[in-house]
């Protein structure tokens, strides 16, 4: 765009708040984290003071941790520790959740930030030509500026929107950077508990077994190593499509600054122009592994949760029910990872494991993370039969 289109070469000019932004970012790069982690921060608190988790809470957090590592380690027959140390579990504030989960996904972030910042800049090929009528090539160049920009902002405000309603570190099965420290959102649980009529006691244990054996799943090398490797090749194929994206915002008026905002504004209608057809294939394997995650960690708190909490049933039903019915500002950050956990998700992991059950027993379903081999393909997820078969074999 050798005239920088209709509205110049910031096509932002005009617009303060995106047009300040802009600005800000092409000199800081394809990804501020200054805004990220403002963004996260004001969206989590909600421009409030936040007060620091009670003592007495990390206390009652300590000895309960104890319970669900030692439940955890003999149910599944995995370490917990990731590191060697002992596996803890601590309240934080929800800016301090939202600052370690921001630490967290940056290397997904930055991956995402620069395929786009990349594929951007390349030469269009019969499919992507912006060398059509000026409203085409307005959007081409808004979509290569907005693009890494929105990206911090929006995954920054995100964050903060998770922050205000996770429970723990685990409600997306994404690993983290390797540590034994885990951590939970106590205003999160405390209003759980009160919206729910929640045993304030039995919740904190529930969470702590499920934190726990997310965290044995995920620190199995080779799981991380899979998991986070197509995570980033899934966001490394994020691809601008002019098409999609003219389809998306065609009908704004390049000359109407607010109602070109306004659409731009849409996270979920930005990211369905960009996903891409490789995205699209490589989604199977993602959501396969996704799905036995969840679905055996399922079957480890209903294995344990029930001899070891009084109202396990009532907790279940009410969190299974609130996972599922996240909004979409909550569902963002899984969208731009390929790991959106809805209801079918969870039931088809909870069948896989329950075909294992059925067909071999407890023994055949503790090989599932023995290595990298065992791991089943999206075929096997919905036929478990083939997932014993193969394992059987003979190297």
């Amino acid at each position: 765009m050798g005239d920088g289109g209709p509205t110049g070469d910031n096509p932002f000019e005009g617009l303060p708040f995106l047009g300040d932004l802009a600005r800000m970012l092409q000199s800081q790069g394809p990804l501020s984290w200054d805004a990220a982690r403002q963004f996260a921060q004001q969206v989590a608190t909600g421009g409030a003071s936040e007060a620091n988790p009670d003592p007495g809470e990390r206390i009652q957090l300590e000895q309960l941790s104890r319970v669900a590592d030692l439940r955890v380690a003999d149910v599944t027959g995995l370490p917990t520790s990731t590191t060697g140390a002992v596996v803890t579990v601590v309240p934080v504030t929800r800016t301090e959740w939202a600052r370690r989960t921001l630490d967290a996904y940056r290397p997904f972030l930055e991956r995402l930030s620069s395929s786009l910042s990349a594929a951007g800049a390349a030469p269009g090929n019969e499919n992507d030509d912006l060398s059509g009528d000026p409203t085409s090539q307005l959007l081409g160049g808004i979509f290569s500026m907005i693009g890494p920009m929105m990206l911090g902002m929006q995954s920054g405000a995100m964050v903060g929107h998770l922050a205000r309603r996770s429970l723990g570190q685990y409600d997306l099965p994404l690993p983290r950077p390797r540590s034994d420290e885990l951590t939970i959102v106590a205003a999160n649980l405390d209003e759980l508990g009160e919206e729910w009529s929640l045993p304030p006691d039995d919740l904190r244990l529930w969470i702590c077994l499920s934190e726990m054996a997310t965290h044995a799943v995920l620190g199995r090398p080779h799981v991380r190593r899979r998991m986070e490797s197509l995570v980033l090749d899934y966001v490394s194929a994020f691809r601008p499509d002019a098409g999609a994206l003219e389809a998306s915002l065609g009908n704004v008026d390049p000359s109407d600054l607010q109602g070109l905002q306004q659409a731009l504004g849409d996270p979920s209608a930005l990211l369905g122009a960009i996903q891409s057809p490789e995205q699209r294939a490589m989604l199977p394997r993602l959501e396969a592994l996704a799905a036995v995650v969840v679905g055996y960690v399922d079957h480890v708190m209903d294995t344990v949760g029930t001899t070891l909490i009084g109202s396990y049933g009532m907790l279940t039903e009410a969190l299974h029910r609130r996972r599922v019915e996240a909004g979409a500002a909550d569902r963002f950050v899984e969208h731009l990872f390929g790991l959106e956990l809805g209801r079918e998700q969870y039931e088809r992991g909870a069948a896989f494991v329950e075909g294992v059950l059925e067909r071999a027993g407890t023994d055949a379903l503790g090989r599932l993370w023995h290595s990298e081999r065992e791991l089943p393909t999206p075929a096997e997820v919905d036929a478990p039969g083939l997932w014993l078969a193969r394992i059987d074999l003979p190297d």
